[in-house]
């Protein structure tokens, strides 16, 4: 029975987490950053504030690490294009220089932090693996992007 009752508080709690706070964010890759920044990088354990406050922490923590799992897999299986515009939603939204922050992310990986705890190995790798894949592409279609705004600018005319 008691197993039973926790069960239903981690599904209820994981449809107040999917409702209120992930659906907002809009995109896997968000939810992905966010739901893993709140997982305890010492100890693997997940902490929402709200969640343990309407539920129990044990109740809010299990539904966080199951929508953190769901969450990698769709996007470690998404197609690769669906990744890069993803990954590149997330860069323009901190607004910051998206050549820069790949080259941040080219070095420190940080991309690594939102991999769940416990996941199949072989998920993860394909999941890093597309990342970087992603960062290069995004690296390589920039200059593109920076050529075609040029050439849509008049071009002066000889002798003026």
């Amino acid at each position: 029975m008691q197993s039973q009752l926790r069960r239903m508080d981690v599904e209820t709690a994981k449809e107040d987490l999917q409702t209120r706070t992930l659906a907002p964010i809009g995109y896997d890759f968000g939810r992905l950053v966010y739901l893993s920044s709140l997982r305890n990088f010492s100890t693997g354990e997940y902490y929402h504030h709200g969640l343990a406050h309407s539920f129990s922490e044990s109740a809010a923590s299990a539904a966080l690490a199951t929508c953190h799992q769901e969450v990698f897999d769709r996007l470690a299986l998404s197609p690769l294009v669906s990744l890069v515009a993803q990954i590149e939603r997330f860069i323009r939204s901190s607004r910051r220089d998206l050549g820069r922050t790949l080259d941040a992310w080219e070095t420190l990986e940080a991309y690594r932090t939102t991999i769940p705890s416990v996941c199949n190995q072989l998920a993860a790798a394909l999941f890093r693996s597309n990342v970087r894949i992603s960062m290069e592409l995004l690296k390589c279609r920039r200059p593109i992007q920076l050529e075609k705004q040029q050439s849509a600018l008049p071009h002066p005319l000889l002798g003026r």
